[in-house]
C-alpha cells in the first residue's frame, strides 16, 4: 500500500503538525491509540478533518479507514465537514435543560438569527445542540472548539459572541487545551 502524500490526496499539514503527529504516535504503545490527539491536531490546523487527514492518519497510525471514520461520526467535537469559525455547542443533555438550556438555546437563535443547526450568513458562528459536556452541575454548559464556558446566562453568551466579532474569546471556565 502506497503511502498518501499531499500531491495525491490535495491534503498539507504545517511540518509542526506532522512532527506534533509523530510525537503522539510514539508517546502510546500503539499508534491507534494516538487517534483521539492526533484528529485534534489536524483540526486545530484546518478547522476539520478532511479525506486527506485521514488517509493521512491511516497511514501514521496504522490504522482503518473505518477506525477513524468511527471516532469521527462518533465524538461531536470532532468534524468532517467544513465548519463555521466558531462553533458554539450547548449542552441539552437533562441537568443543563433543568439549569435552563432552552431559554438560552433560544436566545442564541434569535441573536445570531438561525436555528440550532445552523450557520451564519458570514460564515462566522454555528448554533449546536449536544449532549452532555460533562459539567452538569454548572449548567447551562457552552463549549467552544476546546473551551467550555459554565453557568451560561443570555448575558454571558452575548460578551461572548461580542469577544468574537471582535476577535477576543472571553477566557473560558474551563480549558481543555493541552489535553491529550
Amino acid at each position: 500500500m502506497s503511502k498518501p502524500t499531499e500531491e495525491t490526496t490535495g491534503f498539507a499539514l504545517s511540518p509542526a503538525s506532522l512532527a506534533r503527529i509523530d510525537e503522539l504516535a510514539a508517546r502510546y504503545p500503539t499508534k491507534a491509540s494516538a487517534l483521539m490527539p492526533c484528529l485534534w491536531v489536524i483540526m486545530d490546523e484546518v478547522g476539520w478533518v478532511p479525506p486527506g487527514g485521514i488517509d493521512l492518519l491511516v497511514a501514521k497510525l496504522e490504522v482503518p479507514h473505518a477506525r477513524v471514520h468511527e471516532v469521527l461520526s462518533f465524538y461531536t467535537m470532532f468534524r468532517d465537514t467544513p465548519q463555521a469559525k466558531h462553533t458554539l455547542q450547548v449542552c441539552r443533555n437533562i441537568s443543563c435543560h433543568i439549569m435552563g438550556a432552552g431559554p438560552l438555546i433560544r436566545h442564541l437563535e434569535d441573536r445570531l438569527g438561525v436555528k440550532l443547526g445552523g450557520r451564519t450568513a458570514d460564515g462566522l458562528f454555528q448554533l449546536e445542540g449536544v449532549e452532555c459536556l460533562g459539567a452538569c452541575g454548572m449548567g447551562p454548559c457552552l463549549q467552544l472548539g476546546k473551551h467550555l464556558y459554565e453557568n451560561v446566562t443570555p448575558a454571558k453568551a452575548d460578551a461572548l459572541l461580542d469577544g468574537l466579532r471582535r476577535g477576543v474569546a472571553p477566557r473560558a471556565d474551563t480549558d481543555r487545551e493541552g489535553v491529550d
